[in-house]
């Protein structure tokens, strides 16, 4: 780790651990009412994509890392739509690395590259529909392979996850633990140009009703919904909690100036660039509570 990371690297007060394949556990422990963490919600990175903001990747990536945040991201970190076998394949949104010959390899070595020194923060790393093409077509597990590079360069274990998967987050407090459920699911169908994908928040809230935040990306929109529902108590006391529907946004700006392009022609919007940040803080220390937020990272 060269001289700049290690400066402005904080000390991780949390832990993960893998349940299986698409569950994982992250422990932390609430020291004092003022104590807080983050992690950063991120998807759509489309990292190899000429149209991807690496500027902002690095910024919120340092931010993370300057926090001791852990990042939880859901999928389509790479594009992988430029090869050669693509009928897609557009050499204005190819990087330069990508047109040396070694298409599949350089997209895990340059993601691998590129994110490694920020691995100790990354508690999982799922998969989207742009690495489940490539499995499907090529028998190659991009984010399989670019974890493990990671993890090589590191020398901190990555973990992948699904397409969708779980994190759950417990936290101790005074001794007495609260455990937060976190859904991921990387997305599906269009998003849709008026609805932005929101509806969907409906299916997502049935199929999950132990989540206490649901996760998504796929669709490039961004935007934070609220669901209260109605909760019977062990006690039998009725109450009240809340489902946090989240959708990520992208790194990918294929809008630009609106001139012209795949996604201008089909009539699709700009879409808002960047990931969300999860907070978690003491809301009642006397009472052992603690909450949670989500706001955008710009």
């Amino acid at each position: 780790m060269d001289a700049a990371v290690a400066k402005t690297k904080t000390k991780l007060n949390w832990t993960v651990t893998e349940q299986n394949r698409n569950c994982h556990t992250v422990r932390m422990k609430a020291t004092n009412s003022k104590w807080e963490q983050y992690f950063l919600l991120s998807s759509d990175r489309h990292h190899d994509n000429a149209h991807t903001d690496h500027a902002l990747e690095l910024k919120h990536l340092k931010q993370a890392r300057e926090r001791g945040a852990g990042i939880i991201d859901v999928g389509d970190q790479h594009c992988a739509m430029n090869g050669k076998w693509d009928k897609r394949a557009d050499l204005s949104s190819c990087r330069p690395e990508q047109q040396q010959g070694r298409y599949i390899d350089s997209l895990v070595e340059c993601a691998a590259d590129f994110y490694a020194p920020f691995a100790e923060n990354f508690v999982v790393i799922g998969r989207g529909n742009h690495e489940t093409s490539i499995l499907k077509r090529h028998e190659t597990d991009l984010t399989e392979r670019t974890c493990e590079r990671m993890s090589a360069i590191s020398g901190h274990k990555v973990h992948s996850g699904g397409y969708g998967g779980w994190v759950r987050f417990i936290i101790e407090l005074n001794n007495s633990k609260n455990q937060c459920n976190l859904k991921y699911f990387h997305g599906s169908g269009g998003g849709g140009p008026v609805t932005r994908g929101v509806i969907q928040t409906n299916r997502m809230a049935v199929i999950y009703p132990q989540a206490h935040i649901i996760c998504s990306g796929h669709t490039h929109d961004q935007w934070i919904v609220p669901i209260a529902r109605e909760k019977l108590y062990k006690s039998g006391r009725i109450g009240m909690d809340e489902a946090l529907h989240v959708r990520c946004g992208t790194y990918k700006d294929e809008y630009a100036d609106g001139f012209g392009g795949w996604h201008v022609e089909r009539g699709a919007p700009p879409k808002s660039l960047g990931a969300m940040w999860l907070r978690f803080y003491v809301t009642d220390s006397s009472n052992n509570v603690i909450g949670w937020e989500v706001v955008r990272a710009k």
